[in-house]
């Protein structure tokens, strides 16, 4: 598959502050990207910004705004006059039961997941459309793929993330705008804080944890290569499909490799 020269290419990152997207922004920016980087975080977009010493802009913005999303599209625009590619990585997750999920939790993962790369897809759109060109990347997970135990709220938002791209790739083909989805297994980042504050689940799964620039750097080799999909690790690639393939079979074992929730 050709490469896909980023020099000089304008990518706006959401969830920049820290994690994948961090990361991501400095190997853009060692690359001769341009990063964008947007969170609701000044004080650590700030620390980012300080470790890139290439052009780059910070924006605050909030997902679940849809003002905010806009605004920040609008100032990456007056700057640079143009987006080459949105990476939709803001997220969050709370591992926990069914019963002990609450609605308000369901519907803040889906707003933040979900509704956060819908709203940013709708700003960039059209001014991907008038160029004729232009990339997404929407981070999904392996749980958009695979459910499991304590995740009823955090897989149903990458599920929905998922179903959004891959209907949107239909309907953009030939338009010249590609749509990309990268699909990890569990990350040694902060995103664990919350989703896991006990350290249970990291306890038990700490040898299939992937490091965070392994992840990152799939993330710039999508952008490089308009590769449609890539799930992370191997692995857990092959469980997907298998269980998709056979989810009646493969349930008891699903449910012995992967609820360590």
């Amino acid at each position: 598959m050709a490469s896909i020269d980023l020099q000089g290419r304008i990518v706006l990152l959401t969830g920049a502050s820290s994690g994948i997207g961090a990361l991501a922004a400095r190997m853009l920016a060692e690359r001769g990207a341009v990063p964008v980087l947007a969170a609701r975080s000044a004080d650590k977009l700030a620390e980012v910004s300080g470790t890139i010493r290439s052009e780059h802009a910070v924006i605050g913005c909030d997902v679940r705004s849809e003002t905010s999303v806009r605004e920040a599209v609008a100032r990456t625009l007056d700057r640079y006059g143009r987006i080459d590619a949105l990476v939709n990585n803001a997220g969050y997750g709370e591992f926990l039961s069914f019963e002990e999920t609450d609605l308000a939790r369901f519907e803040a993962m889906m707003d933040v997941n979900y509704m956060g790369t819908v709203r940013f897809c709708k700003a960039v759109y059209p001014v991907m459309k008038q160029a004729g060109a232009g990339h997404i990347v929407n981070i999904a997970s392996i749980a958009g793929k695979i459910g499991t135990a304590k995740a009823t709220a955090y897989a149903a938002s990458k599920h929905a993330v998922l179903g959004f791209t891959n209907s949107l790739r239909q309907e953009l083909r030939g338009s010249g705008i590609r749509i990309s989805a990268l699909n990890p297994g569990p990350i040694d980042t902060p995103f664990f804080d919350l989703a896991d504050p006990e350290g249970t689940y990291k306890r038990n799964i700490r040898r299939f944890m992937m490091k965070p620039d392994k992840v990152a750097g799939a993330l710039v080799r999508l952008l490089e290569t308009g590769r449609a999909e890539r799930d992370l690790p191997w692995v857990s690639a092959a469980g997907a499909k298998l269980i998709q393939l056979f989810p009646v079979w493969t349930a008891g074992a699903t449910a012995r490799l992967l609820n360590k929730k």
